[in-house]
């Protein structure tokens, strides 16, 4: 029986085993990991930019439009997004509409306004509306098609891997994305969500642009802090744990 026990605790958690100069638990969401301090670190190094880049803000986005949008380089562009975002979460939230609802008769709307002016067009001799040609081309469908085809398999072959217990750590990082999205899923409605999470996309990387150099500078003082509060733990107790779990593995 104790020995059973043993066996599980041992094999179940085996993963600690593993050097401890790569990794002893990693937490629940799979943060980045936090290695004894040492000169020379990537996250701190010569330069002052966190991770020691080179990149600026708009690089590291991508430097194209949405880069220019998210980072108020097109204000006029930005300022539309915003407003026009919170004006649906107005007509969604206090107007009682739903999105199918809503969908269903703007569509009539426009059919009706486009059907109507067609016909009066015909019957006074003026121009038709002016619509573009509506035609999905073979090449934009299987560009389309390819972009699905391959974020399926990856998203199929995680799930396969999680099923089949070859990867761990994916597990983990997947089971607390999806205990965090479930806990601000009970908190509000997908819309709120939608919206406050573009809000903040669209002023979080502006405002850490602004003050880049602030905000780098006590990050890198909090995180050789953390780096200092893991080397004690490390010390303590992480050591304890690994040099405990291979002497059990030597009896088993």
């Amino acid at each position: 029986m104790i020995y059973g026990i043993r066996s599980i605790i041992v094999h179940g958690f085996g993963f600690l085993s593993l050097p401890l100069n790569q990794f002893h638990i990693q937490l629940f969401f799979c943060f980045p990991l936090i290695k004894k301090p040492s000169q020379g670190s990537p996250a701190m190094g010569s330069s002052n930019l966190l991770f020691n880049r080179h990149r600026t803000v708009h690089q590291i986005l991508g430097g194209g439009l949405a880069a220019d949008v998210i980072l108020w380089r097109r204000k006029n562009v930005t300022l539309g997004i915003l407003l026009v975002t919170f004006a649906a979460w107005v007509v969604f939230e206090r107007s009682g509409y739903t999105l199918l609802s809503l969908a269903s008769s703007v569509l009539l709307l426009l059919i009706t306004i486009l059907f109507l002016w067609a016909k009066s067009a015909a019957l006074l001799n003026r121009p038709a509306p002016p619509l573009p040609q509506l035609h999905l081309s073979e090449d934009a469908a299987d560009y389309l098609a390819t972009l699905a085809r391959t974020h399926l398999n990856a998203l199929l072959l995680g799930f396969q891997n999680i099923a089949l217990g070859r990867d761990s750590m994916l597990f983990v990082r997947v089971a607390g994305w999806l205990l965090l999205i479930s806990i601000i899923g009970g908190l509000t409605d997908f819309l709120t969500l939608g919206y406050t999470s573009l809000f903040i996309v669209l002023t979080i990387p502006a405002l850490y642009e602004k003050y880049e150099e602030q905000v780098d500078k006590y990050v890198l003082v909090g995180y050789s802090n953390l780096q200092q509060l893991y080397a004690k733990l490390d010390d303590r107790h992480f050591s304890r744990v690994h040099k405990w779990i291979l002497e059990k593995r030597k009896f088993i």
